[in-house]
């Protein structure tokens, strides 16, 4: 029997995509004269999607995508790629929005992230939708849950990025949609044994 998450996790790719779009719509809010509070909420969001982001690739996505035969100089380029990614996320992580190269270290950061999603987006992801096509499904829920399990020891960074980063309206779109997935995964999984349903 399919479980809640299982039947409404998106597919993999999909999943990929809309991660790739919350991070660019995120950081087009970000603006050079912003007050300094605004910025850090901001980068915070985005280097905590980030994170989330490139360890479920490097867990479910690439193993996947290395097993079916997808094009292995980009999968081995990727891994680096979110080495770098991480070093200029720790750099942030040190730095005030009020430091001078605050600014510039996101921006070097954004234009890494474009140029990866770029190549994810017009090279592996299509070929994954070919080579991957009859576990598409499979493997969106399993990045779901695996995403729930990343996501819970940081629900309290994430609920104070919401709360002071969007507008109120926003809020209680974002609080209704992390409740609904809260019970969904809660649902979706057993007793405090962990067992699904």
């Amino acid at each position: 029997m399919k479980s809640i998450t299982d039947t409404f996790s998106p597919t993999i790719t999909n999943m990929i995509r809309m991660d790739h779009t919350a991070v660019m719509e995120t950081f087009h809010q970000y603006e050079i004269d912003s007050r300094p509070q605004t910025k850090k909420v901001l980068v915070s969001t985005v280097c905590l999607a980030l994170e989330i982001h490139a360890q479920l690739e490097e867990e479910i996505f690439y193993p996947a995508m290395r097993t079916a035969g997808g094009d292995a100089g980009f999968l081995d380029r990727s891994v680096p790629e979110h080495s770098e990614m991480r070093r200029l996320i720790a750099k942030l992580r040190t730095m005030e929005p009020d430091n001078p190269d605050y600014d510039d270290t996101f921006m070097e950061l954004m234009r890494d992230v474009m140029h990866h999603v770029a190549d994810e987006e017009t090279t592996l992801l299509p070929q994954a939708e070919r080579l991957l096509a009859d576990r598409l499904g499979e493997l969106g829920a399993q990045m779901t849950r695996r995403r729930v399990q990343l996501a819970a020891p940081r629900a309290g960074e994430i609920a104070m990025n919401t709360v002071r980063g969007f507008p109120t309206s926003s809020m209680i779109v974002a609080a209704g949609a992390v409740l609904a997935g809260t019970y969904f995964a809660k649902r979706a999984m057993g007793p405090a044994t962990g067992r699904r349903h």
